[in-house]
């Protein structure tokens, strides 16, 4: 009988993805600047246009994806199904309406699922990257979803 949970690693290399609303993109980019010696141990992700002005003005790698309202959510969000996103930096913008929310909100909720670090502000992604865990592997339990669709197919 398969287990209830399994244990998923973050490895002491994180594979982070950062992401900002278009009023947050100055923010993040300054953010990452100051956090380059930290930031530069790990593999860097992001979408669209962040991920290209993050390499532009801090020499930083990034791996760009498509733009938010293109799919680049949905990139981001398969890449942590996948187990290549371990930890998401997302500056958003609570004040201002965005055409792609329920977007966001399906990255937001694929990353809760996954049990993975989300960072949505400043002060929340500064806690993080000084914890003692960013210089560890970090394991955690998660839902065993094969056994759990097994489940629902065997209630038929």
């Amino acid at each position: 009988m398969a287990q209830e949970t399994i244990t998923l690693t973050i490895e002491k290399q994180k594979k982070i993805a950062l992401i900002a609303h278009d009023n947050k993109k100055e923010e993040l980019i300054q953010w990452c600047d100051r956090n380059q010696d930290i930031l530069k141990k790990h593999f860097l992700c992001g979408t669209g246009t962040t991920a290209r002005l993050i390499t532009e003005r801090t020499s930083l790698p990034v791996k760009g994806y498509n733009s938010g309202p293109l799919g680049g959510d949905q990139q981001i969000g398969a890449k942590i199904v996948e187990g290549q996103v371990d930890f998401l930096i997302f500056f958003s913008d609570p004040l201002t309406a965005q055409p792609h929310d329920p977007d966001v909100k399906a990255l937001l909720r694929i990353a809760q699922v996954y049990d993975i670090p989300i960072a949505n502000n400043m002060a929340t992604a500064d806690f993080m990257i000084h914890s003692s865990l960013m210089d560890q592997t970090y394991d955690h339990e998660v839902m065993n979803f094969k056994k759990n669709v097994e489940n629902r197919v065997n209630e038929f």
